[in-house]
């Protein structure tokens, strides 16, 4: 009882006044709350931009590439600061940076939804109005098709329009810069103040939250891309577009509002935490002991040497082959499943003719929550099995097996691209509608009755549009010169025709991400299993900093540039190259899903060369094992003098 009463009076915190103690601001339970309801906002933001990084695209005229790089942009602030709170650690006031960085991330958020209120409308050609009734149509004897469609190029909507990208740019930066806190200080934090006995159940809390916070982005994305996007600067009466049309545009900028509102709400109580919070009922208080602290103090450096010493312990890290295979295999997986998170979504539209909403929505409700449930299955059946190093490599290597060979069908899960006259399978300019006039920006499909594409009314040659005004106008365009049969042509694609695919393709690709999400937990453990005790918490910032520099950065662009390799008419607008209008969907599909497939080989190779380095490990390590255990005899044997701290710790836990 006296040593307990020393420590309890050595402790300022814990003698503060019954009233603080009660507040919920000294409880660490509170902290895992709030916590948690952070990391859900924040995490929503990347989710929803990556659900909504097609509607930018078509909004602002951008190549894939371009939206890719938009979706990469937020990691380069994230992987320069890493490295800085490595450093940091708990020499400064976690809660207050962790504070810091939700209000930067809100005012980010804020920023990415700034460029809807600066621009004008949204323009698309053929937009029905009293005064451009007619100039969708064949225009044979004037140049009011040409004249109509300059109209909407006025130079304020052009100089809006170059601003817009590099503040969308700056808002993705400011969001990974004030991202970069939030894990690494909160997860610390929760390990420094919780009990050895709740503290894996707080961090499994927070990393199940954490999981499903880009599901719920998307599914947000789902539900606000089924408004116009200027919903507020137009009456009901004035949106005659539907979800359904090649240039529908959803209302993107309002789930940045909202996330900002969550990210600034939830940021409010970290202002309040103490820097140092009083140990949770049933911490070890051998910590707090002078003996122990002595050498924690002398192990400080500054953060000049700290700099200098980097290098050299990354290359020492980097040394193990294990480590090295397993941070590789992840990596690629990485880059899959960075690809799949940003343009999957894109895909699922385009292949299968279906709206952004519903394509968003398959991938936040049903892909993204199997792959959640595999991550968890794998490290119960690690746990059930007590799997060893060795175990755990070949689960990896059984799960990215499985599940390469549950994705090769989907190469042939697909549909051939439409009859797109002038576009594809032939760019010849139609002769029937030569005469016609039409302007090069136009771009308002319409299917004829013969089932043939156009890219306008006036591509196909139609004189007469008859508009039925029901509860929405309905139109139909009649006395078509380039459609056989009827003459007749209906707003909108005709489609890819095999919208009964998307199932059986849904349910595979959910398939195959609960079956590779099984190797996350095993190979996390295995990077923890394999490096020295002293540089765990290194290992893991490295690996991070990898996924950062060789998958999340490059990824998301190499896919929107092979994306865009597939694409058979670019848009234009204002003069400018924009966004694509068609896409070669069988290339679309082989080199969209064949780029996955390649980093899933990749990633199948890397851990069957762990499972070969570790059985040659083994063979050799068979005739030391008598000279270890005599080691391990003359371990058990040390006095008490000798005894570490950390030895203690376990002592003391034991006792």
């Amino acid at each position: 009882m006296g040593a307990n009463d020393l420590n309890m009076n050595s402790d300022p915190m814990r003698s503060s006044p019954p009233a603080r103690s009660r507040s919920p601001f000294n409880s660490i339970k509170f902290f895992v709350f709030c916590h948690s309801l952070l990391q859900l906002a924040q995490l929503l933001v990347s989710g929803y931009m990556k659900s909504s990084i097609s509607t930018i695209e078509r909004r602002y005229g951008l190549s894939s590439q371009k939206s890719g790089l938009l979706a990469a942009f937020n990691e380069v602030g994230n992987t320069v600061l890493i490295v800085f709170v490595s450093f940091f650690g708990s020499r400064v006031h976690r809660p207050r940076y962790i504070g810091g960085g939700a209000l930067l991330a809100c005012l980010a958020s804020l920023l990415m939804a700034l460029p809807h209120f600066l621009g004008g409308l949204y323009e698309y050609t053929d937009r029905i109005s009293s005064s451009s009734l007619n100039s969708s149509l064949c225009q044979s004897e004037s140049t009011l098709a040409t004249s109509s469609s300059n109209q909407s190029c006025s130079q304020h909507e052009s100089h809006v329009q170059d601003r817009m990208y590099p503040l969308l740019l700056l808002g993705q930066l400011l969001l990974g810069i004030g991202a970069v806190p939030i894990q690494p200080f909160g997860i610390s934090y929760i390990d420094d103040y919780a009990s050895r006995k709740n503290s894996p159940l707080y961090l499994g809390i927070l990393l199940a939250v954490t999981s499903i916070g880009p599901a719920v982005g998307f599914i947000t994305g789902s539900l606000m891309l089924r408004f116009y996007v200027d919903f507020d600067k137009l009456s009901k009466d004035q949106i005659q577009l539907n979800h359904k049309d090649l240039r529908w545009v959803g209302a993107w900028w309002l789930g940045f509002l909202l996330a900002s509102c969550l990210l600034f709400l939830t940021a409010l109580p970290y202002l309040f935490f103490p820097r140092n919070m009083p140990k949770e009922d049933g911490a070890d208080d051998v910590e707090s002991t002078p003996d122990c602290k002595q050498p924690q103090r002398h192990q400080e450096t500054s953060l000049l040497q700290f700099l200098k010493s980097f290098p050299r312990i990354a290359l020492r890290t980097l040394r193990s082959p294990i480590y090295l295979l397993v941070v590789l295999a992840q990596v690629n997986l990485a880059a899959l499943l960075a690809g799949l998170a940003t343009f999957m979504a894109k895909f699922i539209e385009r292949q299968f003719t279906q709206s952004v909403p519903f394509s968003t929505m398959m991938i936040g409700g049903v892909c993204i929550p199997l792959a959640v449930l595999g991550t968890v299955l794998g490290g119960v059946l690690m746990r059930r099995l007590n799997l060893s190093v060795s175990g755990a490599s070949k689960l990896c290597t059984a799960a990215i097996l499985l599940g390469m060979f549950s994705s090769t069908p989907l190469l042939l899960i697909g549909c051939p691209t439409q009859n797109v006259s002038g576009v594809f399978p032939e760019r010849d300019m139609l002769s029937c509608s030569a005469d016609c006039r039409c302007p090069q920006e136009a771009f308002n499909p319409v299917c004829g009755s013969d089932g043939v594409e156009f890219r306008s009314p006036c591509h196909a040659g139609c004189n007469v549009i008859e508009i039925f005004f029901t509860d929405k106008p309905n139109m139909t365009y009649t006395d078509c010169r380039c459609v056989g049969g009827l003459g007749v042509a209906y707003p909108g694609t005709c489609g890819s025709g095999c919208s009964h695919l998307l199932l059986p393709f849904v349910a595979l690709l959910g398939l195959t991400a609960f079956i590779a999400s099984f190797s996350q937990t095993p190979s996390y453990m295995m990077i923890l299993r394999t490096v020295p005790t002293e540089d765990k918490s290194f290992a893991v910032g490295v690996q991070y900093m990898l996924f950062r520099v060789l998958a999340f950065m490059p990824g998301p662009v190499l896919y929107g540039s092979v994306i865009d390799t597939t694409c058979i008419l670019w848009g234009k607008k204002c003069g400018k190259q924009s966004s694509c209008q068609y896409y070669d969907l069988d290339r679309f599909r082989q080199r969209f899903l064949g780029l996955q497939v390649v980093f899933v080989c990749g990633g199948l190779l890397c851990f069957l060369l762990t499972v070969v380095v570790l059985r040659r490990r083994a063979g050799r390590q068979e005739p030391q094992q008598e000279s270890k255990r005599g080691y391990e005899m003359v371990n058990d044997q040390k006095t008490p003098e000798n005894t570490s701290c950390k030895e203690k710790e376990l002592m003391s836990i034991k006792t």
